[in-house]
């Protein structure tokens, strides 16, 4: 029997909001534990309207659903299939559609049921109070949006651009509100293409009306798809070099949930098709060459977390010696709200047995990494905690390092939390959710574990917040076929950008590679696939799956218009030239907008960014460098608003550290000159409101002597003085206007 008696006035607010006919075909649910169900299972996606409960905004406010059209709240962008729908809510359909979304709408995005018939009666008895609140602001033009633009906005997204997100220069939460800004999927607009390196193609490969996630390719090259919210596994077998797949079969249905696809053993003659459910390991037997499933599943994992609401993607990945099965779960709330109050003892027990800093109540097993053996039998423990939600999972080759691509949480402001990709220490923990980035505590726990302070751990490669990072996978370093990708990408990461809707300015929905040296990351990750952004607030695909084919060429599912691409090289199988003098700063990404503090809107006078330089010609003696602003009209003679000029850098230097003041002890021999406000050394950029964007210029010249020139050298003299001299040159670009 349940135990909390349902109020009178519950029933009466109930059967005001659902009428008479609604009452009479679905039972009567406990508001009160429905608010908590809600809370609990709810809320990560959907506002309700009700003062101190979490206001999630991934899906459409629900506050005065019932009776309310599907599809109506014009500010969401609702799938199509919603919003074809025809279905207006009442206690009956509302009923249904919690039951099996996918059922009663195929096509919604809507990613978890909930089966219990009892908590649905309860949630929808909980709706049935929620009366319309005012409808947020109409954005009539994303255009018309105030807002100040920032590096991480789509508009500075090109391939090759590289981003590099610093910890230290984080803003501090809530220094700009919390957005919601679910992007509207249209049709591809005429004209509007994907956009990837020079010597690469990209070409539409297939479709999948089932809303395709996360792909794997087997040993013998078929694709395996994971259709989540139909739950079903697809398989695409493709011939190598074809731009279309030769077949396409369902291999499994009747999944709950289905996303994290592994083969098993590891190697060219897997036994088994393993499938991350929602709440559930399970594995189908294989045979290479296999279509549909030659047996039925076979449970491994019953149970993963007592429960399945907020996220519901779950990856499955192997060690490479075979002997541990990792499961990621991500967790069920966005900062784990409401959790129960634990004692300094408590929570010393609970972490004992569960990991440091670990989250209890509803989120036990949750925001985690977990590990077992491959079948089952050891008991299921946290490799590593405090991970919010780790979308996708992949083990390195070579090293054996599990690494995951990891969604931080929400409603901190603009750029605030930085989702990530990382190594995944065993025992280590992220943060979630009393910490982020290290020793940044959230303010919604504040002074809550002061005992975790110190303890989180930086991840390896911070991303623009809310970029929405989901499935990763590895280029392999033995890649081969008609196209396989040059030998500079093989063992770098690729990850999928699902992109946000936390954010005033859209950021994400592309393709990155995240950069390795030596195995290592870098801290960098650049561009690679850009396109689907129409604008703030529309985009037609929003990715989610990635991985290598047998021929080398990238696939890239995206589930906003359920399509599928292909990436091959097309470069005549050669990998590119050897680039010349490359010029870069890890402050901000080429051609992006420059950071303030480099700037003359910084707080204080403008230090200069730091500049690294590869790729240097045989036989440089010396460098130049000259940094202006070609867009403004000229001042001070023929000096091109000269900003910072400096010469005779050591051929041997390979880098200027940032904050470079006039006069500064530089590389010995270093000479600098006056800039156009007639001082030495570095002036920021300090473009007038008015106008376009002004494009900054670094130029660095590579030169085969010393210059015969003295500090009084204006542009021109220098510019006369290389001529016939120069190696090599780099440009680093900038944009920035007050």
């Amino acid at each position: 029997m349940r135990s909390s008696p349902r109020s009178l006035a519950s029933c009466i607010s109930i059967l005001l909001a659902f009428g008479t006919a609604g009452a009479q075909t679905v039972p009567m649910g406990d508001a009160a534990l429905g608010r908590t169900l809600f809370q609990q299972n709810c809320a990560l996606c959907h506002a309700s309207g009700v003062s101190g409960m979490p206001q999630g905004g991934q899906g459409p406010v629900l506050a005065g659903v019932v009776g309310r059209p599907a599809g109506s709240v014009a500010s969401f962008g609702y799938t199509k299939a919603l919003a074809a729908s025809h279905i207006t809510w009442d206690a009956a359909t509302l009923d249904r559609f919690l039951a099996g979304p996918a059922i009663l709408v195929p096509g919604t995005a809507m990613p978890v049921p909930v089966p219990d018939p009892i908590a649905r009666r309860d949630i929808i008895a909980f709706l049935g109070t929620l009366g319309p609140i005012a409808p947020p602001e109409q954005r009539l033009n994303p255009s018309d949006l105030t807002r100040v633009p920032t590096a991480g906005d789509w508009q500075n997204d090109a391939p090759g651009n590289r981003h590099r997100v610093r910890v230290e220069d984080l803003p501090a939460p809530f220094a700009t509100k919390s957005a919601g800004n679910s992007p509207h999927v249209v049709d591809q607009p005429a004209g509007a293409v994907l956009s990837v390196p020079a010597g690469f193609q990209v070409k539409f490969f297939a479709s999948d009306p089932a809303a395709p996630r996360l792909l794997r390719t087997a040993p013998n090259g078929d694709i395996f798809i994971a259709d989540t919210h139909s739950g079903q596994i697809r398989v695409l077998r493709t011939v190598d070099g074809a731009e279309t797949p030769a077949e396409d079969s369902v291999f499994a249905t009747g999944l709950k949930g289905p996303f994290g696809i592994a083969f098993y053993p590891r190697g060219a003659d897997p036994q088994w098709v393993y499938v991350a459910n929602l709440n559930s390991v399970v594995r189908f037997p294989y045979h290479n060459g296999d279509l549909v499933a030659s047996g039925p599943a076979e449970t491994v994992v019953p149970r993963l977390a007592d429960s399945t609401g907020g996220h519901s993607t779950r990856d499955v990945a192997f060690s490479l010696d075979g002997q541990r099965m990792f499961i990621s779960v991500g967790s069920g709330s966005n900062v784990a709200e409401g959790l129960p109050t634990k004692s300094p003892e408590e929570v010393r027990d609970w972490e004992s047995t569960h990991g440091l800093g670990a989250a209890w109540g509803y989120e036990a097993n949750r925001a985690d990494v977990l590990v077992t053996d491959p079948e089952g039998h050891a008991a299921l423990r946290p490799l590593a905690t405090g991970i919010r939600n780790a979308v996708g999972i992949a083990v390195q080759p070579g090293t054996g390092d599990l690494w995951a691509s990891v969604n931080e949480r929400d409603a901190l402001g603009d750029d605030l939390v930085p989702d990530y990709v990382t190594r995944v220490r065993e025992g280590g923990y992220y943060g979630w959710p009393w910490y982020y980035m290290g020793n940044h505590e959230d303010p919604r726990h504040a002074g809550e574990r002061p005992d975790l302070a110190g303890k989180a751990i930086i991840p390896d490669v911070p991303e623009q917040s809310h970029s929405a990072s989901l499935q990763m996978t590895f280029y392999p370093a033995d890649a081969s076929g008609p196209a396989a990708f040059p030998a500079e990408y093989r063992g770098d990461i690729f990850v999928a950008f699902h992109g946000s809707w936390n954010r005033t300015g859209r950021t994400g929905g592309k393709i990155v590679r995240v950069l390795l040296k030596d195995g290592v990351a870098t801290g960098e990750y650049e561009d690679f696939l850009t396109g689907w952004v129409v604008d703030d607030g529309h985009v037609w695909g929003r990715p989610v799956g990635v991985t290598v084919a047998h021929d080398g060429a990238l696939l890239v599912t995206e589930d906003g218009n359920d399509t599928i691409w292909r990436v091959s090289y097309v470069g005549g199988g050669k990998p590119p030239s050897k680039p010349g003098l490359t010029l870069t700063t890890t402050g901000f990404a080429d051609s992006s907008i420059i950071p303030a503090q480099y700037t003359q809107n910084a707080a204080t006078a403008p230090i200069s960014p730091e500049l690294e330089w590869v790729n240097v010609p045989a036989n440089t003696v010396s460098f130049a460098l000259i940094m202006h602003d070609p867009d403004a009209a000229p001042k001070h003679h023929s000096e091109d608003n000269l900003h910072w000029m400096a010469f005779n850098i050591p051929g041997t230097a390979r880098s200027l550290a940032e904050n470079v003041p006039a006069l500064a002890a530089l590389p010995d021999g270093t000479i600098q000159t006056k800039n156009i406000h007639g001082t030495v050394g570095y002036l920021g950029p300090g473009a007038g409101a008015a106008g376009p964007y002004h494009h900054y210029t670094w130029e660095l010249y590579a030169l085969d002597i010393k210059l015969d020139l003295t500090a009084d050298a204006t542009r021109a003299d220098v510019l006369k003085a290389m001529d016939g001299h120069v190696l090599g040159k780099g440009i680093l670009t900038g944009r920035f206007h007050r």
